[in-house]
């Protein structure tokens, strides 16, 4: 049976192009412009998965349908799709629910990469994880060793959290690419290895022989949380 989703968007020439490019990667699509419409739908179709504007027309917001969606009893999983970037707005989303935050303009790739990821973690998701005595928590976006406050973008925040979701797992490089920057033919680069060299630094009580993000040559990484 195909994936259903609901996409929660005023503008409908945006409405009509993530429709039409889910439709085409096989999924079953409904649209709504307000808030009253979203509710509805989704207490009819029971979608697997939202994509929602926060910027919708007078009544219930996107923060309110946010926080609704991620309280139903099997949870609904939930993107925000919005131009409202701003990091509060981020977190806010997030702590209300959210699976992942795509800000306008987007590349159409990178959306319907993020969408594949989030259907694929939904039934494993992690808000938060334990590494010794440092704590990433990811709703609020914020990592703390003891009491000392740790300093990770939000790419290194992706990372940790798809690293979390597949805990003594093997993730890939090319996994890395595809969910973390959205790639769908993946690049020859060195990104996600810097990238993991700089949080080790910032998690690791031995950067240089890390006991959490651990190498499997020639593949990738797994996280070891204990």
């Amino acid at each position: 049976m195909s994936k259903r989703i609901l996409v929660v968007e005023d503008d409908r020439s945006i409405a009509r192009l993530v429709r039409d490019n889910l439709m085409f990667e096989g999924f079953d699509v409904e649209c709504a412009d307000n808030g009253a419409d979203a509710l509805a739908a989704a207490k009819k179709r029971k979608p697997d998965l939202v994509l929602l504007d926060l910027m919708l027309p007078s009544g219930i917001d996107g923060f309110e349908l946010c926080e609704a969606f991620s309280q139903t009893h099997n949870r609904t999983a939930v993107i925000i799709l919005t131009a409202r970037g701003q990091r509060e707005d981020r977190v806010r989303g997030l702590k209300l629910g959210a699976d992942d935050y795509v800000v306008k303009p987007f590349a159409l790739d990178e959306l319907l990469a993020r969408v594949h990821a989030v259907l694929r973690r939904t039934q494993r998701r992690v808000d938060r994880v334990t590494l010794g005595d440092t704590i990433v928590d990811f709703t609020q976006l914020r990592a703390t060793r003891g009491t000392a406050e740790l300093s990770l973008t939000d790419r290194e925040f992706e990372i940790l959290r798809h690293l979390a979701e597949h805990q003594g797992e093997l993730v890939t490089r090319s996994d890395l690419l595809r969910v973390v920057w959205g790639y769908q033919e993946v690049p020859t680069t060195r990104t996600v290895d810097s990238f993991i060299f700089r949080l080790r630094h910032k998690i690791e009580p031995d950067p240089h022989n890390p006991k959490y993000i651990r190498t499997a040559h020639g593949d990738g990484y797994r996280l070891i949380t204990s």
